[in-house]
């Protein structure tokens, strides 16, 4: 599960590099992923997550333990 984040699902998405004269090349658009521990303190344990920058904003506004279980429901999280 490489290069997906674990609570949005975000992924690499592909586009094109468009120069001064219109060619364009594929390149690949990649998600701000950070490999972060969050403690959970329902279950009293450490979990260790690769999340994007939205999925940390998600975490702290709604809690590890509901977004996880919103992840899990929507198929972004298994553990």
């Amino acid at each position: 599960m490489s290069r997906i984040c674990q609570i949005t699902g975000k992924k690499v998405i592909s586009g094109n590099n468009v120069s001064h004269s219109h060619i364009k090349t594929k390149r690949k658009f990649h998600p701000n992923l950070q490999t972060k521990r969050f403690y959970i303190p329902e279950t009293e344990e450490w979990v260790t997550l690769k999340v994007s920058a939205a999925g940390i904003r998600i975490i702290n506004k709604k809690g590890i333990f509901n977004a996880i279980k919103e992840a899990k429901e929507k198929g972004y999280y298994n553990a």
